[in-house]
Order: C-alpha cells, then sequence, then structure tokens
C-alpha cells in the first residue's frame, strides 16, 4: 500500500503559481541555499516544513487531532480561480466566497505561527517536561498571542484586489499583518491569493456580522506596493514567483547567508 502524502497547507494558493507553459511546475528560490529551482508537477513538494496546527477557539482542548483548519477545498479552489481570474462571477455565491475568504484567514495565520511554534518547542524541549506536557504548553503560548488576532479579523471588511500590473511573490508565511510589519502602521491584513491578486482585510467597525466581499480591478497597489518586499525580507526557507528574473534580484541576499552559514559551519 503506497504512504499517504501529506499536501502542504499552502497547496490550494500555491496552484495559482504553477507554470504550464511548456514544463508544468514551480519556480521558486530556495531560501537555504540561495538556489533558484523548479519543482516539477502540481504537488508543491518543494513546500515540505512540517506544520503544527494549533486551534485558536477558545473552547478548544490543548491536543486537536485535526491536521489543520476545516477548509471547504472545492469552493475554495472556485475563489482562487475567479481572483486569479478576474472573474469575480465565477467565484461562487456570496456566502461561498465568504467562506472562502474565511478559509483563507484560517490559512494565513495557520502558516504565520508556525515560526512562534518552533520556537516555542525548542524552548520548552530544554525544560524538564513530559511531551504532552510540552505540546499544552505551546498551544497555550500561540493561542495567547494568536486567538485575539482570530478573533478580530472575523470582523474585519475584505477585499479582493484582482488584475494586479505586477505579479506577487509567496513564500511560506504569506499572510502579512501591515499593523505590525511598517512604520508608520497601516490599518490592513493581506494574503496573496495568486501571482495577480491579493486579499486584503481593513477593520469594519461592526461588532458583530461578516460584511460581503468586494472585488475591486487594481491597476496599483496603492498603500501595500511593498508588499513584495515584506514577503521577501521574511521568508525563511522559500519564495515562489512566476519568473526567474524576480527570484535573481532576491537570489544574493538568501546565496550570502548560506555562505555565511557554510564559513560558520567549517570552523
Amino acid at each position: 500500500m503506497a504512504d499517504h502524502e501529506t499536501l502542504h497547507p499552502l497547496r490550494p494558493l500555491l496552484k495559482n503559481w504553477i507554470w504550464e507553459h511548456g514544463r508544468v511546475g514551480t519556480r521558486y528560490l530556495d531560501c537555504i541555499d540561495g538556489e533558484i529551482k523548479f519543482d516539477e508537477g502540481k504537488k508543491s513538494r518543494f513546500a515540505a516544513e512540517k506544520y503544527v496546527y494549533v486551534p485558536l477557539d477558545t473552547n478548544a482542548g490543548v491536543n486537536a487531532s485535526a491536521d489543520g483548519p476545516a477548509i471547504q477545498e472545492a469552493g475554495l479552489a472556485r475563489f482562487l480561480r475567479a481572483a486569479q481570474l478576474g472573474k469575480p462571477e465565477e467565484a461562487g455565491s456570496v456566502a461561498q466566497v465568504q467562506r472562502a475568504v474565511q478559509d483563507c484567514v484560517e490559512l494565513g495565520l495557520f502558516s504565520a505561527y508556525q515560526s512562534d511554534v518552533r520556537d516555542a518547542f525548542a524552548r520548552y524541549e530544554q525544560e524538564p517536561m513530559f511531551e504532552d506536557e510540552i505540546r499544552a504548553a505551546v498551544a497555550t503560548d500561540i493561542r495567547r498571542i494568536y486567538a485575539g488576532m482570530r478573533e478580530q479579523l472575523a470582523l474585519y471588511d475584505f477585499s479582493v484586489l484582482y488584475g494586479l500590473p505586477t505579479p506577487l511573490l509567496i513564500s511560506e508565511t504569506p499572510f502579512i499583518d501591515w499593523r505590525m510589519r511598517v512604520s508608520p502602521a497601516l490599518p490592513f491584513v493581506s494574503l496573496p491569493l495568486g501571482p495577480y491578486c491579493l486579499l486584503v482585510g481593513a477593520p469594519s467597525g461592526r461588532s458583530s456580522r461578516v460584511g460581503p466581499v468586494v472585488w475591486r480591478a487594481a491597476s496599483a497597489m496603492g498603500p501595500l506596493k511593498d508588499h513584495n518586499r515584506q514577503m521577501a525580507e521574511h521568508a525563511s526557507l522559500w519564495l515562489v514567483a512566476t519568473t526567474d528574473d524576480q527570484l535573481v534580484a532576491l537570489q544574493g541576499r538568501f546565496a550570502s547567508a548560506a555562505s555565511a552559514k557554510a564559513e560558520d559551519a567549517k570552523r
């Protein structure tokens, strides 16, 4: 019997970056060794980092059996394809689009807290604790940081910007909280849905009910013009682009870091 293949949680998004002209696959920059590579096929096997799921519901148990948030895959795939093609009429009903956006936010947060999960495990593994105690402590730490954010985002207004003039990058941590990342802070969060489409959330002022998702054809990124720079600065595992040129422009930074690590290892 063949082993069950676990697909990366961000694979629904990564499908929009798959190149299907001549060769089918994904162009990416390996941030570990600084090399530009091509991943053959449609399964995004280059994205192989281990994910740990922490339910962010306040009433969730500390040990979840699920591998990740419950996603409606068919509806999400339809929404992501419509966003990339710039065809909101093909995204589904109002309720289906709202659910797809909710799923995008869940995946964005899921990816965002993985580095904190790894740091927390490394920290608690130095303590005289049993494995289940470590997992419970890690879950508590993650909920303390991210549960409130999830509750805030549940009341945000979301827009899909499509037809962007410059192709977007995506990394292993594609969710950007512009309220924390830049100075002065911007009242936005964002998630790239495809090379030419971006999900943007902003405070609504509502205390209940989710608003309809707005679709906007965008000829410019406006205040989010530094999206690709932010994506590159916070990537540590991989960066995906539609062309080699985008990756070549960033390669030096990661290649230098890889060389420095190799030199340190020799000493």
